[in-house]
């Protein structure tokens, strides 16, 4: 208890409230982390973890070389990936995702904004088809925060990955939506 520490301490519990403002969450479903990659990993890794009796994830063509990668070293690691095609325009098909859905789906990765093309993802639907078989939901934002409203209560997501560089914040920083309620794995043991 110094001086130095609350001021910091201060400063965090607005930047999360200012974060949870931004995207209609409480701050308490807000966890900051390194950057949007790492929240990325942790959203998909935190999933499969915690859904042990699930060997199945589904995502995209398309996605950040974050959740590709996370991906395919998960396909490295016992878990069978389904990457879904888009159409000409980038756009995931919702059919073609709640026919790739199986009962040991653990998790679903689309992300909102596609980096290169700028492809927005019908993300409501596609996170009510995933509730709808029980499956967790999460997608990437980091594209998509700054430039697009975005209400994780009206969206129906359960996980939701950002990075502060992009809404010109400082690098190395990001930040993981976890939806109240949703149980993931944490990846660091130890400390408070």
């Amino acid at each position: 208890l110094y001086s130095i520490a609350l001021n910091s301490k201060d400063a965090l519990k607005k930047a999360r409230q200012q974060l949870a403002d931004l995207i209609n969450a409480d701050p308490k479903e807000v966890t900051f982390t390194s950057c949007g990659t790492e929240s990325d990993n942790w959203a998909i890794m935190g999933a499969c973890d915690a859904k042990k009796d699930k060997n199945h994830i589904i995502t995209t063509k398309i996605e950040h070389h974050a959740v590709l990668h996370t991906c395919e070293y998960m396909g490295k690691h016992g878990y069978e990936v389904t990457y879904l095609d888009v159409d000409k325009e980038g756009i995931v098909n919702p059919a073609d995702l709640e026919a790739a859905i199986t009962n040991q789906t653990a998790v679903i990765s689309i992300m909102m904004v596609n980096n290169e093309i700028g492809t927005v993802q019908p993300i409501k639907e596609l996170a009510a088809i995933a509730k709808k078989h029980g499956v967790l939901f999460h997608t990437d934002a980091v594209q998509a925060l700054g430039n697009m409203e975005i209400d994780v209560k009206e969206l129906g997501v359960d996980m939701l990955s950002v990075s502060a560089h992009k809404i010109y914040g400082p690098k190395g920083i990001g930040a993981l939506y976890i939806r109240k309620g949703v149980k993931i794995s944490t990846y660091m043991h130890g400390g408070g």
